[in-house]
């Protein structure tokens, strides 16, 4: 089982709340960068969980396009910058083992992903995530291992 954890894009401060944030057009370039990448490194995503603030779900808007086939999509309020990790790694495996997926993505956001990253594979310091950046994570049945990290190219 793969995750695919994955920050969202540069998103514009002026908002009334840091839940209406939006992408910004650099953000949305990012993420059309991101989104290649990943159609290049998987067939098919069984799976999405995306954080309900507004610049996450603009991610999925945009990442959406580069994928051949729309999988089961939830919205996990979970996945917010000052979720619990260990709250939030149970609730992505459980969703994950729910659905049989062998390819989730993830979307959200810092410090949440850092921290992520660190509770599904024992012994790892938390990453940085950039704007649009990816860590994946190959869950094995013994031990789990972070295998790549992806940022875009601006």
């Amino acid at each position: 089982m793969q995750f695919f954890l994955m920050r969202h894009g540069e998103a514009s401060f002026n908002a009334r709340t840091d839940e209406e944030r939006v992408l910004t057009p650099n953000g949305k370039t990012q993420v059309s960068q991101i989104g290649q990448w990943l159609n290049e490194q998987v067939e098919q995503f069984d799976l999405i969980l995306v954080s309900p603030y507004m610049r996450a779900q603009q991610t999925w808007e945009v990442v959406q396009k580069f994928l051949d086939i729309t999988p089961k999509i939830e919205i996990l309020k979970e996945l917010t910058p000052d979720a619990d990790p260990e709250r939030c790694a149970l609730a992505v495996d459980a969703y994950a083992q729910h659905y049989q997926a062998k390819n989730t993505l993830v979307i959200a956001h810092m410090p949440l992903l850092g921290y992520l990253v660190s509770e599904m594979v024992t012994g790892i310091e938390p990453p940085l995530f950039s704007t649009a950046g990816v860590a994946v994570i190959e869950a094995g049945v013994s031990e789990s291992k972070l295998v790549a990290q992806q940022s875009p190219n601006c």
